[in-house]
């Protein structure tokens, strides 16, 4: 049984909704958002909430109602409120910076590593250390901040290279000299 795609999605008093043609489409302050929706899931929409509704209640049925409620809570939230992820760049001489559409990572390598910056993701860094990742698309910003973090996983014996600000490491004890 869906939990959670039984529990309806609140519309802020600041995003406007449409749904024509299996296409839902989100505007807010921040931007616009829009998303096909999938034929075994329809959405109805009152004043103040979004409620997703299902054809039969098959397990595949169910687990459509939940995805798809979580992505219009996403869209919704996003042109609303935006999301923002922070990453860590850890070791000496380990550092980023932004040029134009593009960040610029020394991680240690021969050479330094340009990532193009795709649309709807804004990045800034403060210290060299610290990349911040802010979008309205939850899924975008997400993809873009693990391939970021794929340029330099961090590594267990020193704690060097990209993380999420909120992930822990787990450090391995190095080489020991035994006789």
């Amino acid at each position: 049984m869906s939990r959670v795609g039984k529990k309806p999605v609140p519309i802020p008093g600041k995003a406007s909704v449409t749904y024509k043609d299996r296409v839902f489409s989100v505007k807010g302050e921040k931007g616009t958002l829009s998303r096909t929706i999938h034929p075994k899931v329809d959405l109805d929409i009152d004043d103040a909430k979004i409620c997703v509704k299902i054809e039969s209640e098959n397990r595949v049925d169910r687990a459509f109602q939940g995805m798809t409620r979580s992505l219009i809570n996403n869209m919704v939230i996003g042109v609303s409120n935006g999301f923002e992820r922070v990453l860590e760049i850890n070791g000496i001489g380990y550092r980023a910076e932004v040029s134009g559409k593009q960040v610029i990572f020394n991680l240690g390598y021969s050479h330094p590593i340009n990532f193009d910056i795709p649309e709807g993701i804004s990045v800034s860094i403060d210290k060299s250390n610290a990349v911040k990742l802010s979008g309205i698309d939850k899924e975008l910003l997400g993809h873009t901040a693990a391939a970021i973090r794929r340029l330099r996983p961090p590594e267990p014996y020193k704690g060097k290279g990209i993380k999420y600000a909120e992930e822990y490491v787990q450090r391995k004890a190095g080489k020991t000299g035994t006789k």
